[in-house]
């Protein structure tokens, strides 16, 4: 059962990356092909990751407090809502308030599932199996990987209607794997040997209590400062993201390009995830968030002097010790150092800043794009 549900875990993050692939990573691809200029393109992808700052707590406070709905039932209900959001983008083929309003909520709702997936691999170490955070999402980087390396040329070959169609059947395979893994769980957690960790950890969660996010925030006001350091290290890493097709071409490159360095991103990342647990046991998390802040730091300033494509390819090895680290790390982190009543809370709070961070750099950025082009950016 513990094989079965590490793998299914591992399943949730590799479409869950591929969905977010689709959904934010070409984001500007789909919106220019529809007749979005660079500002109002960052001006949506701000909106939406706006939304998703209000709708994390929100969600985070539901799963810690709901007795009538499971963390994974809630992960799968809203699945069904972004499918519903992604098939609109067939029927809306040109700019629009409307195509404005559907892209910003599908944003949101990507983006604000994080934190419930990255606690869904504690809430199913409550059946007694030990579930391999990092390998889990070392798996989603692969397939995100995988599915960049051609996504890019699909667009560009046969338009870029492939990105939803694309979404909806990685939808269906993530709603197919949560059920699948959602089954399993309660397996595990009806067998005799679970009993003793599913006791502790709901002794744990009682001792901690039911706490609302004023009292969370209050009870946590150094990891409170901790997010918003985060938050200043994804700004220009959001930057990079979110504009990659704009940089690319600013040094003479196009989708493809584009395509191949969000897989390449991907792919180096896979390493130190994988083998996170082995890390880990030689150096805390704290050592390790420090490293990934100081190559996040030499990757963007790689990337600021960058004349080429090939530049912009070598910047990515940086990847390897920033965000390929930086994800396992705080994750754990957080279940090291919070109670279990506050454990979504804690992933949601510093999503949220990687998200505040995603809003601000998609206000700037798409202005100094059509302002300045992508040097001055």
């Amino acid at each position: 059962m513990k094989k079965w549900l590490n793998l299914e875990y591992a399943g949730v993050h590799g479409f869950y990356w591929m969905i977010y692939a689709v959904a934010s990573s070409f984001a500007s691809v789909f919106l220019l092909a529809r007749g979005y200029s660079n500002s109002q393109i960052g001006l949506i992808l701000a909106a939406g990751n706006v939304a998703a700052v209000f709708m994390q707590p929100l969600l985070a406070d539901l799963a810690d407090r709901a007795k009538r709905i499971s963390l994974i039932g809630l992960t799968e209900l809203i699945t069904v809502v972004i499918a519903g959001l992604m098939a609109a983008l067939f029927a809306l083929q040109k700019a629009s308030l409307a195509l404005s309003v559907v892209f910003l909520l599908l944003l949101a709702w990507v983006t604000a599932i994080q934190p419930l997936l990255n606690s869904l691999a504690f809430k199913l170490g409550e059946s007694g199996c030990e579930i391999n955070f990092g390998m889990a999402r070392s798996m989603g980087s692969l397939a995100y990987s995988l599915l960049c390396a051609v996504l890019g040329t699909l667009a560009q070959k046969y338009g870029v209607q492939v990105l939803p169609l694309t979404g909806e059947i990685l939808l269906a395979m993530l709603l197919l794997t949560l059920i699948i893994a959602a089954r399993h769980f309660q397996k595990a957690s009806a067998t005799g040997g679970a009993e003793s960790s599913r006791k502790r950890v709901i002794t744990t969660a009682e001792a901690a209590g039911e706490i609302g996010l004023g009292q969370f925030v209050r009870r946590n006001k150094l990891f409170l400062l901790l997010s918003l350091g985060i938050g200043g290290i994804f700004f220009s890493n959001s930057v990079f993201n979110s504009f990659l097709l704009q940089i690319v071409e600013g040094v003479g490159g196009d989708s493809g390009d584009m395509g191949r360095i969000f897989s390449l991103m991907a792919f180096l990342e896979i390493p130190p995830m994988f083998f996170f647990s082995f890390v880990h046991r030689r150096f805390s998390c704290q050592t390790l968030l420090k490293l990934a802040a100081v190559c996040f730091t030499v990757k963007v300033v790689w990337v600021l002097v960058s004349r080429s494509v090939a530049m912009i390819f070598a910047a990515q090895f940086f990847q390897l010790l920033s965000f390929g680290l930086f994800m396992p790390a705080m994750v754990i982190f957080i279940d090291e150092i919070m109670e279990r009543g506050e454990a979504v809370k804690g992933q949601a709070l510093y999503t949220i800043m990687i998200t505040v961070a995603t809003v601000f750099s998609s206000l700037t950025g798409g202005f100094l794009l059509d302002m300045g082009g992508p040097g001055v950016l």
